[in-house]
């Protein structure tokens, strides 16, 4: 006749059991965790993807206005000596016409007095 197995001895069975239940929904709840750790990450390396996007665009535009800012300074620049040139041009103009009217002031003087 078989044995059948005693209390004493089912009760390591069904503790073994417990314990396997129990490891297995850890196991479980590991894999949940590592699923959301891993959308997780996803989301940060799509983010840092995006900064990393912005951060080029904005380094690009620097560029970009740094570029215009020396153009304009080298448009700034020569303007600056046309702005001399033109003064000196002015004021050679006006010496002229001091010195002219100074001519015809002495003309009309000496036409009076003769």
């Amino acid at each position: 006749m078989p044995q059948t197995p005693e209390p004493a001895d089912q009760d390591p069975i069904r503790q073994l059991r417990a314990e396997i239940a129990l490891v297995a929904a850890d196991a479980q709840a590991a894999r949940t965790l590592a699923a959301g750790a891993d959308r997780d990450v996803s989301e940060v390396r799509a983010e840092l993807r995006a900064h990393t996007r912005v951060l080029n665009a904005l380094r690009e535009t620097q560029a970009e206005q740094g570029r215009a800012i020396a153009a304009l300074r080298g448009e700034f620049t020569e303007l600056r000596g046309e702005f001399t040139e033109l003064r000196l041009e002015m004021r050679t103009g006006f010496a002229t016409l001091a010195s002219g009217m100074g001519d015809i002031t002495r003309l009309l003087q000496r036409g009076n007095g003769d």
